[in-house]
């Protein structure tokens, strides 16, 4: 049993001590709150649940991808076959959600407004959701973002467990 004790809890250091990981989630995550700052700015109205929706300024997956791609390739090098992996899903990524799910999401406005205007015919008990996709301009921003996030944390701070291990909460 201390076995499999002793190898989950390294596991989980090796987790905290993952920078690429921990700074593209965070880039993630701050491109997702920032999306309320544009909300309030842009549209001046406070709408907290603009957090748990896609679509939108930034593109939250394009700052993911791109942030941990840019990690991978200053960790690595950007010469290496992963980083060329981890560019290569990025592009994929962001190609999806300036295409096929921004094109998803403009067929759901078209249906929508159809059931609204023929509501006896329609089957639908709500609304399709509409904001699925993203403009080439909100994928950019992203994508640039992402880097912005993770490559001065990854320099700076490094990973969780460094982190950690600076202010003095855990001892490896």
């Amino acid at each position: 049993m201390n076995i499999i004790n002793f190898a989950s809890e390294s596991q989980f250091i090796n987790i905290l001590d993952n920078a690429v990981l921990a700074w593209g989630l965070a880039a993630c995550g701050l491109a997702q709150f920032s999306k309320l700052l544009f909300e309030l700015i842009f549209k001046q109205r406070w709408r907290p649940s603009v957090l748990l929706e896609t679509g939108g300024m930034p593109s939250s997956h394009s700052a993911l991808v791109t942030g941990t791609a840019a990690g991978v390739g200053l960790q690595l090098g950007f010469n290496d076959p992963i980083f060329a992996l981890a560019s290569t899903f990025a592009f994929v990524v962001m190609y999806d959600a300036s295409g096929i799910r921004r094109s998803a999401g403009l067929t759901a406005a078209k249906v929508n407004q159809i059931a609204k205007v023929i509501p006896n015919e329609s089957s639908f008990e709500s609304a399709l959701k509409e904001s699925l996709g993203h403009t080439k301009i909100e994928v950019l921003v992203g994508s640039l973002f992402g880097p912005s996030v993770a490559l001065p944390g990854i320099v700076f701070i490094g990973s969780p467990l460094h982190l950690l291990q600076m202010i003095g909460l855990v001892s490896v």
